[in-house]
């Protein structure tokens, strides 16, 4: 078997031999642990329970998750809230589960595995309990994972949450177990996952798919009982939902969160927090947000320190919070989105001003964005009239979500197709890579010779806003979002380079080149093309069927072709 065949992922073999996998290895596949944490009067926040049990979670990690899946005091969350946080792994992690490379290879860049963060997804409940000493009934049941696959984790906490409040660990023992009876979750491919007598059918976006594509259809052909429930997204926000208070602004928040500029957003709960920043976040899809993150952050993180000390620039990281005590911390933050409880205009959700940082003082300060910072293309009043004249008309909320993400997907390509033009011409051409030559480089990227393709084939291609393009580049070039995009995109032409490179050795006359050459040029070659192999597989390029398998046979023929005693070394190499 090709172990590149795309139609056979090690990922779908393991899910087809479920007895030959370690314990709880599909559970893994979605999620890292489930936890529960409960407010102990002499502890404070405190993990109850951690499931499976075998799970290791450092002392710094179970802290973390502890004061996070709390909102803090100033939100007075009584009854269900849901909110979701992002917190570092400690150091030394390994992949989460065999194939995790596979997926992260066909996934979307966007809802790839996160390498050094662990996510977290809240159902916490606070109600009045006379037969508590506080007062009050307190606990959070949190999904810890690697995936952002918000909206599919805060939709399965809205089934098992309810019913573990009543049933406590044997109703959350019964989930785990069923949740590790799941197939991975493969790029391409519409998942059925039973729970707690309810079947969520769900499609895993693949990289493949066309960007802005409709969402997934029921499967016709498989009569399920029960009938599953269709989640359209696992991932996507409410987008009008998050931004409805900040329509008029849309554009300038899009160009801080490309351009990635320290942004804090200040908001009522935790839930606004985290959906806000996430929102934010995802507003340059398909382009991957390479800064970090924090949906939901408090005094207590340990990175707080990190990120509030006043004798450096603050770094390049988009936070929520939710503690008034942050307007004094954040003071030198150059761009600050203050949110308040929705209030209606009339029809329409009022909309909050820009401000001086200079009024970003006192604990009751109103809503409103506190920047300094001047746009760089105009604003979109037509998309901004359509949206405002839909809430008067009482469109459905799904519907404005739908044109504001169509809106951002079409800025974010207007943007970034000049670049991928430009970085494509890079390539070398496909003749000059030889078979016994070692690749081509991809050329450099030069900063002045793209602005100058910007004349013919710029944004004003496709996209209709005026403003400072060019600026907005040069300012772009200058960012971590350019610096992850362009090393990416470079890694994908590099491994480009190295597969055809493969596929040209694949078609040479290898044993007419052995034929005239000395033992020592013979084994030369024997062990360059084996470290090729060894790193291609590593790297899991993707060749034509044939090429390892031929390659493979190749060096078997000429080893068994050479004396003995050299067979034995390059055997047991």
């Amino acid at each position: 078997m090709n172990p590149f065949d795309r139609s056979r992922s090690p990922r779908r073999e393991e899910a087809e031999r479920p007895d030959s996998r370690c314990p709880w290895a599909r559970f893994s596949c979605w999620l890292e642990c489930v936890c529960v944490v409960t407010f102990d009067l002499e502890l404070g926040q405190a993990i109850e329970l951690v499931y499976p049990q075998d799970v290791k979670l450092t002392e710094k990690e179970k802290t973390s998750i502890c004061y996070l899946s709390f909102p803090d005091s100033y939100s007075g969350c009584l009854g269900d809230t849901q909110f979701s946080f992002r917190l570092r792994q400690s150091v030394g992690r390994r992949a989460a589960w065999r194939g995790e490379d596979v997926y992260n290879r066909d996934a979307p860049v966007s809802l790839q595995t996160e390498a050094s963060h662990f996510f977290g997804f809240v159902y916490f409940r606070q109600v009045k309990d006379v037969s508590v000493k506080r007062g009050y009934f307190q606990k959070s049941l949190v999904f810890v994972s690697r995936l952002p696959y918000t909206h599919l984790f805060h939709s399965l906490l809205q089934l098992v949450a309810p019913e573990f409040f009543e049933k406590l660990e044997p109703c959350l023992e019964t989930v785990c177990n069923e949740i590790d009876q799941w197939p991975p979750p493969v790029p391409g491919l519409t998942l059925n996952l039973p729970v707690m007598g309810v079947v969520l059918q769900v499609r895993i976006p693949s990289k493949s798919d066309k960007p802005g594509g409709s969402p997934i259809k029921q499967a016709a052909h498989e009569e399920l009982l029960p009938a599953p429930t269709l989640l359209p997204t696992i991932h996507e926000l409410d987008l009008f939902k998050c931004f409805q208070s900040v329509l008029v602004h849309l554009q300038m928040l899009w160009e801080l969160v490309l351009l990635g500029e320290p942004l804090v957003v200040m908001a009522p709960s935790p839930t606004v927090s985290s959906e806000t920043v996430l929102a934010l976040v995802s507003s340059i899809s398909p382009l991957k947000f390479c800064s970090d993150f924090r949906p939901y952050f408090t005094i207590h993180d340990s990175e707080f320190r990190e990120y509030t000390t006043r004798t450096q620039a603050p770094p390049s990281v988009v936070l929520g919070v939710t503690n008034p005590f942050f307007i004094k911390t954040f003071q030198s933050w150059p761009h600050i989105v203050r949110l308040g409880e929705i209030k209606m205009a009339g029809d329409l959700p009022k909309q909050v001003k820009v401000k001086k940082l200079s009024k970003l003082k006192t604990l009751d300060t109103k809503p409103g964005v506190y920047t300094a910072f001047r746009s760089f293309l105009h604003k979109d009043k037509i998309l901004i009239r359509r949206l405002l004249k839909g809430i008067q008309r009482k469109r459905p909320s799904e519907v404005q979500s739908a044109i504001i993400r169509r809106h951002l997907l079409e800025l974010t390509q207007s943007f970034i197709i000049p670049l991928e033009r430009y970085m494509a011409s890079l390539m070398p051409l496909q003749r000059s890579v030889t078979a016994w030559k070692t690749p081509p480089q991809v050329r450099p990227f030069s900063q002045d010779e793209f602005m100058a393709t910007l004349e013919h084939t710029g944004p004003q291609l496709t996209s209709l806003l005026k403003g400072d393009w060019m600026g907005l580049y040069r300012k772009f070039f200058r960012s971590p979002n350019f610096d992850g995009w362009y090393r990416q995109r470079h890694k994908e032409m590099t491994q480009k380079l190295e597969s055809l490179h493969l596929e040209v050795i694949c078609d040479a006359d290898l044993l007419g080149w052995t034929k005239d050459k000395s033992e020592v040029e013979i084994v030369d070659l024997i062990l360059k093309l084996r470290e090729k192999l060894v790193r291609a597989r590593r790297q899991q390029l993707q060749v034509r069927d044939g090429v390892f398998d031929k390659l493979d046979d190749f060096i078997h023929n000429i080893i068994g072709s050479l004396p003995e005693d050299l067979q034995t070394v390059l055997n047991t190499q």
